[in-house]
């Protein structure tokens, strides 16, 4: 394919680089005539293991060339891969002017070309930034309507410095956010022949990952440094645990816990975390992240109580009690919460939980049950399809099988489904009668 790269810094001139390897005719745009000059010359503008050889190779065999005029970038060219910097505002936003400037420039040159043309967008860009920026630049300036007249895509990059002409040849994914079909079909050819997964999912979702991926890779430098910290202080080999703990890919480095939904409770984690920073702090040991964990947990049950009052005067039902399905462990049950806040704002109230009721009669939680919450389980329902059927707000906070087929048959205009774990799939034709929590 013909393909010119705005932006000759590290993304852009590795990317560049690796897609002519491949075979595709690559054309480098930059206004900052050294680094022209450079990949004219065979040599790389940024410092990159493996990119010295790669670039001196495809320069030579005539695969990739540079210039400083994006016109002729993109007459010459199909697809245009957009790899411009984002900096930081002082204030911390996002600065995309770059970005703008270039998709102004391409959507020039787009207003008297008749063949297809796909920008394809590698910047790492917020959420919404290709629909409100780079969209409407490009139809303004020429003219034309995007997902008919020419392609928009979002292909975040997921390089490591250091490693990263290893890691286009052999990423984790490879990501295609699209505007439609026939644009998501192109930029997917100039990466035929990559051994990896190849997801084409929507612009934003696209957008997101990128933001997900770097946030997570934050957050595991920081829970690795707080909890080496602790190691140091208790006199323990924070190297030692660490390796064994990334041996569990079962629940540590899996998907699971992985899912956004309702606030996590029960008998282990919240009493952990507690403990766990009692003692980092009796060490005179810092865990701002780890201490944040709770208040951030509690935000998520907050979320659930707020959403919650704006049905004030009708009557909720929540299916499930304890805070996981299976379980009639109520210890710590985020749900268990959210009820007793909307009883004391005078909510009528009633719940199913299966396990709850058999733990009642029997169960090792019965002395529990009756001394500590006899006025939340005075409101037990005995039948999950009574108390859909009487309530105007069905809450449902567990996996049960048997709650997805019983919601799935919802459909009284007057009945509203809070969702707090994904448990309707089809949500989407639901109109404004299912709430998801975060989704």
């Amino acid at each position: 394919m013909k393909v010119s790269v705005f932006g000759l810094g590290y993304v852009g001139s590795v990317s560049g680089a690796c897609l002519a390897q491949m075979g595709h005719d690559v054309i480098g745009v930059d206004a900052n005539a050294a680094k022209v000059a450079m990949i004219k010359q065979g040599l790389p503008p940024v410092i990159e293991s493996g990119l010295p050889e790669l670039l001196s190779t495809v320069t030579e065999r005539g695969k990739f060339s540079a210039t400083g005029v994006w016109q002729d970038a993109i007459a010459a060219s199909d697809v245009a891969l957009v790899c411009v910097g984002t900096p930081s505002s002082p204030n911390g936003s996002l600065c995309t002017d770059v970005v703008a400037r270039v998709c102004e420039q391409i959507g020039a040159e787009l207003a008297a070309r008749e063949r297809y043309f796909v920008v394809a967008i590698r910047s790492t860009v917020l959420p919404g930034t290709v629909e409100r920026l780079v969209i409407p630049i490009l139809q303004a300036r020429s003219g034309k309507t995007a997902g008919r007249d020419f392609g928009v895509c979002m292909v975040p990059e997921f390089l490591r410095e250091g490693t990263s002409v290893k890691d286009f040849f052999n990423p984790p994914r490879t990501v295609i956010g699209e505007l439609d079909g026939r644009a998501g079909e192109t930029v997917a050819g100039l990466f035929d022949g990559i051994n990896a997964p190849l997801i084409r999912t929507s612009i934003r979702v696209a957008e997101t990952l990128k933001y997900a991926d770097n946030a997570f890779h934050a957050l595991k430098v920081t829970f690795a440094n707080e909890i080496g910290n602790i190691c140091k202080a208790a006199h323990c080999d924070s190297h030692e645990v660490m390796k064994i703990f990334c041996m569990d890919n079962k629940l540590n480095l899996s998907p699971y816990y992985l899912k956004p939904g309702f606030a996590f409770g029960g008998s282990c984690l919240p009493k952990d975390l507690r403990a766990l920073t009692y003692h980092a702090h009796s060490l005179d040991v810092s865990t701002p992240l780890l201490d944040s964990i709770l208040v951030s947990n509690r935000k998520q049950i907050e979320r659930v109580t707020t959403l919650l009052q704006r049905y004030k005067g009708r009557s909720l039902g929540f299916l499930g009690l304890s805070f996981k399905h299976g379980t009639d462990d109520l210890r710590e049950s985020p749900i268990l919460e959210v009820i007793e806040t909307m009883i004391g704002k005078g909510f009528r109230v009633g719940i199913y939980d299966e396990y709850v009721s058999i733990a009642s009669l029997v169960g090792a939680n019965k002395e529990y049950i009756q001394k500590e919450i006899p006025h939340v389980s005075s409101l037990m329902r005995s039948s999950a399809e009574e108390l859909v059927r009487d309530s105007d707000v069905v809450v449902v906070s567990t996996a049960s099988e048997r709650f997805r087929e019983l919601l799935a048959q919802v459909n009284r205009p007057d009945q509203v489904v809070v969702d707090l774990i994904r448990i309707v799939d089809n949500h989407g034709a639901r109109n404004g009668n299912y709430y998801g929590l975060c989704w």
